[in-house]
């Protein structure tokens, strides 16, 4: 019997809304993303080394039917962006992956330096001081964690 040339295999891209599961270990992941053109969130499972919401990825792979989880887009190949929108950057900041940002310093951040504010943190982190509620504390917090996790490494 003759096997069939694997036409299933589907390129896809979308915005991380939401990482479900990261596995630091493997890199296995389940994903939460927006993609262009869907109603609804699609889950996304595959392997990235690092990955986090706010950021783009472009994933090939096929669709399956999991009996317990439902529709998915298995990745065989998975690369994620950082993100240059406002609303990437603020829920990438947002996502807890840098100590001393959360949600609403995520807001407050790219409310006042927009789609710089990564530049703003990397080249001119006493800038942070400039938002309302960031004072030296803070800003060294930011500063150290953004060098410390290499959150910044993949912009």
């Amino acid at each position: 019997m003759k096997a069939a040339a694997d036409s299933s295999t589907e390129v896809f891209a979308g915005l991380v809304e939401r990482v479900t599961f990261h596995n630091d270990e493997n890199g296995f992941c389940v994903l939460r993303v927006k993609a262009r053109g869907k109603r609804d969130l699609i889950t996304v499972v595959g392997h990235a080394a690092t990955i986090s919401a706010g950021e783009f990825i472009q994933a090939s792979g096929e669709w399956s039917n999991d009996r317990t989880h439902g529709v998915q887009f298995r990745a065989r190949f998975l690369k994620a962006t950082p993100p240059t929108t406002v609303e990437g950057i603020e829920k990438y900041l947002g996502s807890g992956m840098i100590r001393g940002i959360g949600p609403v310093y995520a807001k407050k951040l790219v409310a006042a330096f927009q789609e710089q504010v990564f530049d703003v943190i990397e080249a001119e982190p006493l800038r942070l001081q400039e938002v309302t509620g960031i004072g030296r504390k803070r800003a060294e917090a930011i500063i150290a964690a953004g060098r410390s996790s290499g959150p910044f490494a993949k912009l």
